[in-house]
C-alpha cells in the first residue's frame, strides 16, 4: 500500500526554547529533489542550519534541521503541504489530497493586479509582505508614483494555490490589501493576463554596461576581505575521487548566508549531478562545512577534468555572490540594482523582492519606480530588480543602501 502522506514529510517541533525544528522527508529520489525542498523552505523564510541526506537513486532520506528568522510565524501545516507538493509520486499515489495539491507542477496560470493608493514610507514593502502571505508569487512589477502622491501598482502575479480565477480566492486577496491600505487603497482589480498588456510591460531589455560590467563580473578574488559590519571570504571547493569507489566527494568550506543550501543545490541540478549521500551543517562562528556524496546522470564520477573546474568555479561563485547588488547616480536619484540567477527550470530566487522592499523600508529610501525583469547575460538567465529611489533628505547614501540591501539578502542582518 505505500506509505502514507503523514509519512513522507514528519516536522517535530523543537523540545526545548532556542533548538531547531527538525524536518524529515522520505519519498521517491529524482534529480533536484534537494534544490525544490530547500527552495520550499528559503520561501517560507526559514534557515537550514544543519541537513543530512541519502538515497540509493530510486528512494531517498533527508533531513533537515531549521530556524525561523525575526520572530515570524511559521505555518507548519502549510509548509507541510508545499514540501509534499515537490516530492514524486506521492500525489499520484494519494489520490484523495487536496485539489489544490494536484495542479502544483502544471504551469501556472499569471494574473494582473492592478491598484491605486496614496504613497507612504514601506507601503511597497507592505504590499508584497501581503502578496508572500497569500502565496501569490511576484514574476514582474511596474510601480510609478505621480507627482500628486499616488502609485499606481501592476503586480504579474501567479497563485501557489492555483485558484486567482475563481470570486472567492480574488476577494480574499483584495480584502487583505484593503486591511493593510486601508482608506488610501482607491481601486483594487484582478485580471488574467493578457498577451497586448505583456507586450505594453515587458521591461527594458538593455541592461547600462556600467551595471553589467559591476554586477556579472565573475572574477573571484583570491584574498579575504572584510565589509564594515560583515565579513565575507572567498569559499573552497574541492572534487576528491580517491575516497569512494562510485563517488565524487564534493567538499565545500564557506561562510553561512540566507538560502546557502538552495545555492549549492540549485547548481547541482542545473548541472544534472545526482547527490546520493550528503551533510551540511554550521558553526557557532557563521561558517559552513558541506561534504556531498554525488554522481553524473550516466551514475558516474566526475571525471573529466574540464567538468570538474566548472563545477567547483560555479559552486564558488554561488557561495561568494549568489546576488548581485549595485547602486548608481541617475540625475537627481538614485537607482539599485539587484540580480539573481534563475533555475534553468525558469524559477527565480524566493523572497528577493520582499527582502529587498524590506531593507529600504528600514533605510527609510521612498522608492518611485520599480522594475523586474529577466535578461540572459553570459549565457545565464538573471531575474533583475530595477528600484529608482527618491533623493530627498530621508535617502540613504550609496554604500549604505548596498551594505542594508546585502545584509537582509544575505541574512546578515
Amino acid at each position: 500500500m505505500g506509505i502514507l502522506c503523514d509519512d513522507v514529510v514528519q516536522i517535530r517541533p523543537p523540545e526545548a526554547a532556542g533548538e531547531p525544528t527538525v524536518i524529515a522527508i522520505n519519498c521517491p529520489d529524482k534529480i533536484g529533489l534537494g534544490c525544490d525542498l530547500c527552495r520550499v523552505i528559503l520561501s517560507f523564510g526559514l534557515n537550514i542550519v544543519r541537513g543530512d541526506a541519502s538515497t540509493d537513486g530510486k528512494w531517498c532520506y533527508v533531513v533537515f534541521w531549521v530556524v525561523g528568522r525575526g520572530g515570524k510565524l511559521t505555518r507548519w501545516g502549510l509548509l507541510k503541504k508545499r514540501l509534499l507538493g515537490v516530492c514524486p509520486s506521492v500525489l499520484q499515489q494519494y489520490q484523495y489530497w487536496p485539489q489544490e495539491m494536484m495542479v502544483m507542477d502544471q504551469k501556472p496560470h499569471v494574473f494582473l493586479l492592478k491598484f491605486c493608493c496614496f504613497d507612504r514610507n514601506g507601503l511597497l514593502h507592505d504590499i508584497t509582505k501581503v502578496l508572500c502571505e497569500l502565496e501569490l508569487t511576484i514574476l514582474k512589477v511596474k510601480v510609478s508614483t505621480t507627482p500628486d502622491g499616488r502609485v499606481m501598482d501592476l503586480f504579474f502575479i501567479t497563485d501557489t494555490r492555483e485558484l486567482l480565477h475563481t470570486r472567492k480566492r480574488k476577494e480574499e486577496a483584495c480584502d487583505k490589501l484593503k486591511s493593510i491600505l486601508g482608506d488610501s487603497m482607491t481601486s483594487c482589480e484582478l485580471e488574467p493576463m493578457s498577451g497586448e498588456i505583456t507586450a505594453c510591460l515587458q521591461a527594458s531589455p538593455f541592461l547600462p554596461p556600467e551595471i553589467s560590467e559591476a554586477m556579472f563580473n565573475l572574477e573571484l578574488p583570491q584574498v579575504e576581505t572584510d565589509g564594515s559590519h560583515y565579513k565575507s571570504y572567498v569559499p573552497t571547493v574541492t572534487v576528491d575521487n580517491s575516497l569512494s569507489p562510485g563517488h565524487s566527494l564534493i567538499q565545500i568550506l564557506c561562510q553561512d548566508h540566507k538560502g546557502l543550501l538552495y545555492d549549492i543545490m540549485r547548481t547541482l541540478k542545473d548541472y544534472n549531478i545526482q547527490l546520493s549521500y550528503g551533510r551540511f551543517y554550521t558553526t557557532q562562528k557563521g561558517g559552513c562545512e558541506i561534504d556531498l556524496f554525488v554522481v553524473q546522470m550516466d551514475g558516474k564520477k566526475i571525471l573529466d577534468n574540464s567538468k570538474k573546474k566548472a563545477l567547483c568555479d560555479r559552486l564558488r561563485m554561488e557561495m561568494y555572490k549568489p546576488l548581485r547588488v549595485t547602486v548608481v547616480n541617475r540625475g537627481p536619484d538614485t537607482e539599485l540594482f539587484v540580480a539573481n540567477p534563475v533555475e534553468l527550470s525558469g524559477k527565480g530566487r524566493p523572497l528577493v523582492f520582499h527582502d529587498i522592499t524590506l531593507a529600504l523600508k528600514m533605510l527609510h529610501a521612498r522608492i518611485f519606480l520599480a522594475e523586474i525583469g529577466r535578461h540572459v547575460v553570459t549565457d545565464r538567465e538573471w531575474e533583475v530588480y530595477r528600484i529608482l529611489l527618491c533623493d530627498d533628505e530621508s535617502s540613504a547614501v550609496y554604500n549604505k543602501i548596498v551594505e542594508g540591501v546585502t545584509k537582509m539578502l544575505m541574512g546578515w542582518e
